[in-house]
């Protein structure tokens, strides 16, 4: 390709030539490798050399993790690079710098020089490769202090696993995506600790002793610096319903922060916002003032995770994907989220899951009546399972035929006191996010 992109849609419509196993389920390759992005990145010069980097993974927590730990490193006076995935609305969203996501000019720069190099390469690189090559590119272009690296998938065989973190963060450990990261969580810890380098300080969410056992044998085999685990070494200690989010109090070594407000909705954020924090002050090598622990946290926003859209009635996003996700929703909405009228479930998800793991969290939580939907995806599961499963859990069902026609349905549905939730699958809640938000608007 020797003329450069006319449009970001041109740009954009390249990128999407490439697999994209986001969309298309992957499967455990039996000679899983690296080669490729570590060669395009060294024909590129070795950007990712030129920055320090937090590297992020975790079964869940881990987007809102990275967006607390950016909104932290911002406030603290850093240039700061931010990757992650997926994007609810638009591609742009996956890369910003200082909270900003990434211009069309610069993207549309950035893909077409990810396209004079792909033909030096011995086979086309994937969808995702080319993201974080193009996230890596741009964060060198605009000298960022410090890169703030979410992981795709697992942890050892992702494509952002060509950084070395300063600091390695891993949220959480759940049974997920088991098809590629291994039938035990034992197995899943082991690929996940796949990010932590030597020298590099391990920041590790609440996991049981077993869990933690692995990740400090990684951290002992690579020659760590050492391992900050939650709950010991840093902690959420008090985790209160507050307006507009959770009031926490929380502990890292060296300092102790009361009352700090993080406008994020879910008892699960609170715990987020300990290992975010934790992860800041062990990459500054100090803790931060009070004054930048409440500024940065105010700053924080995670679209589509427990997101108030409007009310009247009450509607609420959130990308609750997989069992873990959906107690946690469960959770949040019996805590912080009482109606008095119908409470109603926009809810799509993605093949290869129970669906009860996802169903019976949220008719715990008081979901009476679920409309199904596809997202638009080779992976979505079938509409008839959900709707079955549903039924047999003893909560009414229904198929709609599109994610638009079901927003509308749920939002009848719920009338003017009740609840509406949109859920499951990110594909589901990005889609819906953007109709719900034009539907409340038109009213």
């Amino acid at each position: 390709m020797g003329v450069r992109f006319a449009s970001i849609a041109e740009a954009v419509g390249w990128l999407d030539s490439h697999i994209d196993y986001e969309r298309v389920a992957p499967t455990r390759r039996s000679l899983p490798s690296l080669k490729g992005v570590t060669e395009a990145l060294r024909l590129l010069g070795s950007p990712q050399e030129s920055f320090e980097v937090i590297h992020i993974t975790g079964t869940n927590g881990k987007g809102s993790t990275t967006a607390m730990i950016s909104s932290l490193l911002v406030e603290a006076g850093l240039s700061v690079g931010t990757y992650t995935s997926p994007n609810l609305h638009t591609v742009n969203e996956r890369i910003g710098r200082d909270l900003v996501p990434v211009s069309d000019e610069v993207l549309t720069d950035l893909l077409y020089r990810l396209a004079m190099v792909e033909p030096e390469l011995g086979e086309p690189l994937t969808r995702f490769e080319l993201l974080t090559l193009a996230a890596l590119l741009h964060f060198a272009d605009e000298a960022v202090d410090v890169a703030v690296v979410e992981v795709g998938l697992g942890g050892t065989w992702d494509s952002t696993n060509v950084v070395d973190g300063v600091v390695s963060v891993i949220t959480s450990i759940g049974l997920d995506h088991m098809a590629v990261l291994g039938n035990s969580e034992i197995e899943i810890a082991t690929d996940k600790a796949g990010i932590i380098k030597p020298g590099c300080t391990a920041v590790v969410g609440e996991v049981t002793d077993e869990i933690a056992a692995v990740i400090e044998a990684r951290c002992d085999n690579v020659g760590a610096a050492g391992m900050w685990r939650g709950g010991s070494t840093f902690a959420c200690t008090e985790n209160r319903l507050a307006f507009g989010g959770r009031l926490v109090d929380l502990s890292v070594p060296g300092a102790v922060y009361s009352e700090v407000l993080v406008p994020l909705n879910g008892a699960h954020q609170g715990r987020n916002a300990s290992v975010a924090l934790a992860a800041v002050t062990a990459f500054l090598g100090r803790a931060l003032s009070e004054e930048i622990v409440e500024l940065g946290f105010a700053r924080a926003e995670v679209p589509g995770r427990c997101e108030v859209l409007g009310h009247l009635p009450l509607v609420v996003v959130d990308g609750a994907h997989n069992a873990a996700g959906a107690t946690a929703l469960g959770e949040a909405l019996v805590e912080g989220f009482a109606v008095g009228g119908p409470k109603v479930a926009l809810l799509g998800m993605l093949e290869g899951r129970d669906p009860a793991d996802l169903l019976k969290p949220l008719i715990d939580a008081g979901i009476e009546r679920f409309v199904c939907v596809a997202p638009e995806t080779p992976r979505a599961m079938a509409v008839a399972e959900i709707v079955t499963c549903a039924e047999r859990l003893g909560a009414r069902a229904s198929a709609a035929a599109s994610i638009e026609s079901g927003a509308q349905e749920v939002l009848k549905l719920a009338g003017g006191e009740g609840l509406v939730l949109a859920t499951g699958s990110l594909y589901v809640v990005g889609d819906a996010r953007r109709c719900l938000q034009q539907l409340i608007a038109d009213r």
